[in-house]
C-alpha cells in the first residue's frame, strides 16, 4: 500500500510543478477591484520548459495565461512583443546619393537628402555615416548589381537624384 501511495505521490509531481507554475501566473494576471493591471510578457519557449509542451500555445496567443477567463480582458487586444528581424551581413550594391565634406553643412546636407528617398521610396533603408574625410549617404540593400541599377534608374526617373551611383558595399540582409 505504501508503495502505491509512494508511486502515485512520484508520478504527479512533475504535474504539481506546471500547476503551482500556472496557479501563480493566474494569480498575477487576475484583475482585482482598485488595484493595477500585470501584463506577463515571456517567451513562450519559458513557458513552455516551465509548464510542459501544452502551455507554449496558450502563451503564444497573449499576455494571459492558460485557463484566465476574463471578458474585460478578453475586450483588450493582447500586447505582443515583436522582436526585430535578424540580419546577416553580406557583400552586396548601395546607391550612393551623396557625398560630401566634413563640415557640419555636409552632415545636414546628407541627413537632408535621407529624408528626401525616404519621401520619395520610404521602404528603402538609408544609411547616413561619417566615412572619414566625408559624409556619406547611401541607400538600399540589394544583393545583385541587376537589383541597384533597377532602383538607380527609378531614382533617378524622379529627377531629384541625377548623381547618384552604385556602390560595391557590405549590406544587411534578414534571415
Amino acid at each position: 500500500m505504501k508503495q502505491l501511495l509512494l508511486s502515485l505521490c512520484l508520478c504527479a509531481m512533475p504535474f504539481a510543478g506546471a500547476w503551482a507554475q500556472q496557479k501563480f501566473v493566474d494569480q498575477l494576471v487576475k484583475p482585482e477591484e482598485g488595484q493595477g493591471k500585470v501584463r506577463l510578457i515571456q517567451d513562450a519557449e519559458i513557458t513552455r520548459l516551465v509548464n510542459g509542451t501544452k502551455a507554449a500555445t496558450s502563451a503564444a496567443k497573449g499576455t494571459q495565461a492558460a485557463g484566465a477567463k476574463d471578458s474585460a480582458a478578453d475586450a483588450e487586444a493582447p500586447f505582443t512583443a515583436v522582436k526585430p528581424p535578424r540580419k546577416m551581413k553580406a557583400v552586396g550594391y548601395r546607391i550612393q546619393v551623396y557625398a560630401g565634406g566634413n563640415s557640419r553643412t555636409a552632415r545636414q546636407e546628407a541627413q537632408r537628402m535621407a529624408e528626401k528617398v525616404k519621401d520619395y521610396f520610404g521602404d528603402m533603408p538609408t544609411y547616413t555615416h561619417f566615412q572619414s574625410p566625408r559624409w556619406i549617404c547611401r541607400v538600399g540593400d540589394f544583393r545583385t548589381y541587376e537589383e541597384a541599377n533597377q532602383a538607380l534608374h527609378e531614382m533617378r526617373a524622379t529627377k531629384q537624384f541625377d548623381e547618384a551611383l552604385i556602390v560595391k558595399s557590405v549590406i544587411l540582409i534578414p534571415y
